[in-house]
């Protein structure tokens, strides 16, 4: 079975495309934000000072949530660039991001391998490349240090070997190097899986293993894939996967023991009662990963309940953005895939003589299906949906490479030869797509210039912060803080939103023509066009907002001022002010009135650090010889400080946020 070259075009596009987006200008700027993008290069940084990369700590108080590889690869990447001279915060924050923008390259070049190879086209392959690297979900979840791409980057690894294994066909028809050859994507297949696990815990082993079920059963029935994976060399596999896997979690289980006596579980009222931890009584780190962090957190029983979850409207329609405009030919796509009534499926996915692409576009949509079921029946954060993009993007480009082609080539189609009838429908329907995107991105279009003309100037040197509404309550969100925008906040935002509306209407519009010349692939290049322009708008629009989302300004605004002996207070949660921590490289943060949240769990073994301060204590602090550097928010709660003795020096303000002092600047 011959696989189409990956063409040197392709090549060029993705690492061209993937340089000028995630690897470039996007890697220093903007800052780190606060809450988990500052906090997990924090624990990153923390590995590094503490020489500890079995247990992960925030603020130097054990940070027991998560597994480590990204942690590992963040704090490789700052070492080198330490190495290499490089120690300012900025660069080590560039270094941190690193990790992820190749997470990001890694998933585009395995996908594009398992579009020719499943698709055969390598045109799919291109188009697997473009509408992966302009996803807006992909592009705006990369520009903070979130474990998802990995996710998605293992996921699709695991199931390019499963799928090399179905190429490779059964026994019978194998010789010793295509046994060879079994056994190795067994052994790679293994690796995905235990590497995903390393991620981000148990849906790396989760996702992988009960996609590759359910397509088994679907075209194999019960007793034939009890068969194959018997053929699949199950023990070894498990082996390589354990031998990988196991050691880390064995370790921090040893590391972190249950410490003192914590209550014991209640049944009340039918309930399941969680106890919770107290000071030096606090069960241990098996407890905490597994059964909190993965079983309490899918039935939103996690504690503490420090998060929202997103509407289940919300969390599917935000599938269709986070792919735009490449979404519009979904529905085109799955119907595609699966052209026939449901209740004929039997028949057809188990038939023998059925192509093996037909079978692997079935793979794609038990894979984006179950990712989207899964999530659907838990907690859930906008990014969640992210592993199952890679699927939906294989099948937006098999629908789109196969149209394109067919149209302009319907003579070298397999199988019978398209009627002219068929050829019109498949070009009305792009024609039909397409013409939905230009009117929606019409109708943004003449939305944002009505914005824009009508929007008010704002007087110079006017603070986004002034300008928002206050909606503490979707702070919770990944996203939440972008519900504060108002009307007059829009006048900030004329440049993005420009390119926006340009992109949105003159790339359909493109579109549109070039498709009615019968220039299929010129009219999908077009849409790409629209993507990228779109992800500009993006991110210009991002750091117009990064002041609200990140105290980096103020850290930068006091470091010439703060000593070690300094103390440096966080008025309310860690994380709402967690970019102090990272940019002044302060590992021992004193939080007042928040001891809630990440550090919360961590907070009560016995070798945690006293760094919680009451309003009395700090009060008693504040008149003393010790300089004190106090972060508060100006919005969110607790916005309210607790009456303190002597003077009060505001030192500076920004994004709604200010640093006060018991001592003037020295």
């Amino acid at each position: 079975m011959n696989t189409p070259a990956r063409p040197r075009s392709t090549l060029l596009a993705m690492l061209v495309l993937w340089a000028a987006f995630y690897a470039s200008f996007t890697l220093f700027t903007p800052p780190l934000l606060d809450d988990a993008d500052s906090v997990h290069v924090e624990v990153a940084r923390e590995m590094l000072l503490r020489h500890d990369y079995v247990t992960l700590y925030a603020n130097g108080i054990r940070y027991l949530e998560k597994a480590p590889l990204m942690y590992w690869a963040m704090a490789a990447s700052m070492k080198i660039v330490q190495l290499l001279g490089g120690h300012s915060p900025s660069a080590l924050a560039a270094a941190a991001r690193f990790p992820i923008a190749l997470d990001v390259l890694g998933l585009v070049w395995i996908a594009e391998m398992l579009s020719r190879r499943m698709l055969r086209s390598a045109r799919a392959g291109l188009y697997t490349v473009l509408i992966l690297l302009s996803s807006f979900g992909i592009f705006l979840f990369t520009r903070l240090t979130l474990p998802d791409a990995g996710v998605c980057l293992w996921l699709t690894l695991a199931l390019y070997a499963f799928w090399r294994t179905e190429e490779l066909g059964s026994p019978q028809i194998r010789d010793a190097h295509t046994d060879r050859a079994l056994r190795i994507n067994c052994g790679i297949f293994a690796l995905a899986c235990a590497l995903n696990v390393l991620t981000k815990g148990l849906i790396g082993l989760v996702f992988p293993i009960a996609i590759v079920l359910i397509y088994l059963l679907l075209t194999r029935g019960f007793k034939n894939t009890l068969h194959r994976l018997r053929e699949l060399h199950p023990l070894a596999t498990l082996e390589a996967f354990l031998l990988i896997a196991a050691p880390w979690h064995i370790l921090a289980g040893l590391a972190n023991p249950t410490q003192g006596h914590p209550a014991a579980f209640q049944f009340v009222h039918g309930h399941w009662l969680v106890p919770l931890p107290t000071d030096g009584n606090v069960r241990g780190w098996f407890w905490f990963y597994f059964m909190n962090e993965h079983v309490l957190r899918y039935l939103n029983l996690r504690i503490p309940h420090d998060y929202d979850t997103s509407p289940l409207w919300l969390f599917w329609g935000l599938c269709f953005l986070w792919i735009m405009p490449w979404s519009a030919f979904i529905f085109k796509a799955v119907v595609y895939a699966i052209p026939l009534r449901w209740n004929k499926w039997r028949d057809h996915f188990r038939r023998h003589d059925l192509p093996l692409r037909r079978r692997g576009l079935l793979l794609l949509i038990v894979w984006s299906a179950f990712v989207l079921l899964f999530f659907s029946l838990s907690t859930r954060q906008e990014y969640y949906v992210l592993p199952a993009l890679p699927a939906v993007a294989l099948l937006i480009a098999d629908w789109l490479a196969h149209t394109s082609f067919l149209t302009c080539h319907p003579e070298q189609r397999e199988g019978p030869a398209l009627s002219s009838e068929q050829q019109e429908r498949l070009t009305s329907a792009n024609l039909r797509i397409t013409t939905v995107l230009l009117a929606l991105g019409t109708l943004v279009a003449a939305l944002s210039i009505f914005l824009l003309i009508h929007a008010r100037n704002v007087a110079p040197n006017t603070g986004l912060a002034s300008l928002l509404n206050q909606n503490p309550a979707d702070y919770a969100l990944s996203m939440g803080h972008f519900m504060d925008l108002t009307g007059p906040s829009i006048a900030l935002f004329r440049f993005p939103l420009l390119i926006a509306a340009l992109s949105l209407f003159l790339g359909p519009l493109a579109s549109l023509i070039l498709r009615k010349r019968a220039q299929p692939h010129a009219a999908n290049l077009a849409l790409a066009a629209t993507a990228f322009g779109f992800l500009i708008s993006v991110f210009l629009g991002l750091r117009i907002f990064t002041p609200v989302l990140t105290s980096a300004q103020l850290a930068e605004s006091i470091a010439p001022q703060v000593r070690a002996q300094d103390l440096i207070v966080i008025h309310g949660e860690y994380e709402s002010g967690s970019t102090l921590s990272f940019y002044l490289q302060r590992p021992d943060i004193h939080i007042l009135e928040g001891r809630s949240s990440n550090l919360w769990y961590g907070s009560f073994f016995p070798d945690a650090p006293h760094i919680f301060e009451t309003p009395e204590s700090i009060a008693a602090k504040w008149s003393g010889q010790q300089r004190i550097f106090l972060w508060q928010s100006l919005t969110d709660p607790p916005s309210t400080l607790p009456t303190l003795p002597g003077p009060i020096y505001v030192l500076v303000k920004s994004g709604g946020k200010e640093i006060i002092s018991n001592q003037s600047n020295r």
